[in-house]
């Protein structure tokens, strides 16, 4: 996926790389994306948009060109390409094939042909995961049309979940499992494949160390789309929760199609009225977001990309950490751990203190958080929820906690 006429030494910094992702649950998300991509590409920067979810093709629609693997310009410094899962699947179980061939001989199957593959639940996730790592260094902004949120999500979080996975069941620390070789070896009668197995161990979690060095960079972003006459509120307050749970930077709320702003000094006071309530409406869906309005006047991509951004150059991710910790031993005698979740409603809230880790559910999402050092030597006091910030509090278990 690389674009035309790149030299390595112009290449952008994979750190400075801005990566939008764009999602909603209306069609507005690939107008939006194109009309983001084509806005940065006006600013100068080399930008690629991806069609990561667009089953009906309303980017080929809207480019006037059939989109597939390979980059093709649709304006001045701008390219867009469509993720094939089907492909992306094929291409990830060729690249895993040497490190597959020992599991096929060890179970006595023969490989699968190519003919055979077809693409599995998820794979449309891990296609976007894998497009999003390869793209940092060859662009200087990317723009996705993403999945809905509670998929984007579900699809962001999958490194991490994968990589805690492996620490748990194939631990670095291998000493043991050579030690125990032989002994299993002659327990089964097959040889143990410790050595290759650790070695894809190995791969993936640099694979999965890609990915998350581009999802969790400070320059990259979520940007929700809402259709601003039937926007469900509740549906948006639980995809920004969920999405700050994961720590995922939400830069902005698109609402989409509105009334236009003349309509709000119409001479017809029942449109005038209908304006000014849809307005208000739209002010309190994301409270502090910024909201970015475009009307049902925008009929081609420059006009809503000059509605939604004007000459500036778009929102920019929020630069603050999602969690602090606050020591107030000499106060109050607790340590409090803060996680920013706006939206997040008390009746969806699930904690757990497992260990050395805080399981943290909202709603549908789930999340394991390690616990900082300190936090680990203590007993967990109460919590709260307000005003969009989780406060768990911890007091020192005399136990653990130094005595000095």
């Amino acid at each position: 996926m690389t674009p035309p006429a790149r030299t390595e030494s112009s290449r952008t910094d994979p750190a400075q790389t801005r990566t939008v992702l764009v999602s909603g649950e209306g069609p507005g998300v690939p107008e939006v994306a194109a009309a983001t991509a084509l806005h940065a590409a006006g600013r100068g920067r080399r930008t690629l948009l991806l069609a990561a979810d667009d089953p009906h093709r309303q980017l080929d629609a809207l480019l006037g060109v059939r989109l597939d693997e390979r980059p093709v310009p649709v304006a001045d410094g701008c390219w867009a390409v469509r993720l094939d899962e089907q492909q992306a699947f094929r291409r990830a179980f060729d690249g895993l094939g040497d490190k597959l061939r020992t599991g096929f001989d060890l179970l006595g199957v023969d490989p699968l042909d190519e003919d055979e593959l077809t693409a599995l639940p998820g794979a449309r996730q891990l296609a976007l995961l894998r497009a999003l790592r390869r793209t940092p260094g060859e662009w200087d902004q990317v723009v996705a049309a993403g999945p809905p949120p509670a998929e984007l999500t579900a699809a962001l979080a999958l490194p991490e979940q994968l990589d805690r996975y492996l620490a748990r069941l194939l631990p670095e620390q291998r000493q043991a499992a050579r030690a125990l070789r032989p002994l299993l070896a002659a327990a089964v009668g097959v040889p143990i494949p410790a050595d290759w197995l650790y070695r894809a161990r190995a791969w993936t979690s640099a694979e999965l160390a890609a990915a998350r060095a581009v999802i969790e960079s400070p320059a990259t972003s979520v940007r929700l789309v809402a259709d601003a006459g039937g926007c469900r509120p509740d549906g948006l307050r639980r995809a920004r929760a969920g999405l700050a749970l994961f720590g995922h930077r939400v830069d902005a709320l698109v609402a989409h199609r509105a009334l236009p702003a003349a309509a709000l000094d119409s001479a017809d006071p029942w449109l005038a009225g209908q304006a000014a309530r849809e307005r208000e409406r739209l002010a309190a869906l994301a409270p502090g977001l910024p909201l970015l309005i475009a009307d049902q006047q925008a009929e081609d991509l420059p006009e809503l990309a000059r509605q939604l951004y004007g000459e500036g150059p778009g929102p920019e991710p929020a630069a603050e950490w999602p969690w602090t910790a606050e020591n107030r031993l000499a106060e109050d005698g607790v340590l409090l751990w803060r996680l920013a979740v706006p939206g997040a409603e008390r009746a969806d809230l699930e904690l757990v203190r497992r260990g050395d880790e805080l399981v943290v559910g909202l709603g549908p999402y789930r999340r394991i958080l390690p616990l900082p050092s300190a936090l680990r030597r203590c007993t967990v006091a109460g919590a709260g929820l307000r005003d969009g910030e989780l406060t768990v509090r911890f007091a020192p278990d005399p136990e653990l906690w130094p005595r000095s």
